[in-house]
């Protein structure tokens, strides 16, 4: 008999193991063993960053890079972020060329050194200078627009790119060229934070961005 018993407790128990939930160790080591993000080491780095764009250095603490179920995706948000890199260098470049060395020809009106001010000097004298740019704006939006969308749906454009390159960097050394791509993300990633800045530090206080920094250091000097 107690054979018996023995033997059904055997089965049981052998049964009983084939509906237990299985641990999937390799699931385990490929989580432990995930590449940590070269900006947040805490962090593992996003799947779609894999370093191939230039300034990739895996951030991106929202998630954003995997959103592709709302007509936006990373292809979408590198042409977003290249754009208004390159919008932001111009803009910081040119709010200090006016305030060092003053309005172009025919805007001889917009003399106030904030820029933000000078602006509504230049529509309160002719709008018809900031209809004109927004038109403009308008037309390369369109051609940047169509460009993105067919580079999006050939795979054949990287975001960014419209062939603008006169002195003939592409063609040159790849290492080379590469670092360009990166300074120019760099830099363009900055400058966003600098006109940003410019822009409301000028509606703020009224200021130029010269003069801001100026009375920033004095205020903070010791």
């Amino acid at each position: 008999m107690a054979k018996i018993f023995a033997l059904a407790a055997a089965l049981l128990a052998g049964s009983a193991s084939a509906f237990a939930p299985s641990f999937n160790t390799q699931h385990s080591v490929t989580s432990l063993n995930a590449e940590k993000s070269q900006a947040l080491p805490f962090m593992n780095c996003p799947p779609l960053l894999d370093g191939s764009m230039a300034g990739d250095v895996g951030f991106d603490p929202l998630g954003l890079s995997n959103i592709d179920d709302v007509g936006i995706d990373l292809y979408w948000l590198r042409e977003a972020e290249v754009k208004h890199a390159r919008v932001a260098m111009l803009a910081v470049v040119g709010i200090l060329q006016v305030e060092i060395f003053g309005p172009a020809p025919g805007c001889e009106m917009a003399t106030d050194k904030c820029q933000m001010d000078a602006f509504w000097q230049l529509w309160g004298a002719h709008p018809q200078y900031v209809a004109f740019g927004l038109i403009m704006i308008t037309i390369i939006e369109m051609v940047s627009g169509i460009a993105a969308t067919q580079g999006r749906e050939s795979g054949e454009r990287a975001p960014g790119d419209f062939g603008l390159d006169p002195l003939g960097f592409s063609k040159g050394d790849e290492a080379a060229f590469a670092k360009l791509q990166a300074q120019e993300i760099a830099n363009g990633r900055l400058a966003m934070w600098a006109a940003a800045g410019e822009i409301v530090q000028g509606c703020t206080t009224h200021k130029g961005a010269i003069e801001n920094l100026m009375q920033s250091l004095a205020d903070n000097s010791f």
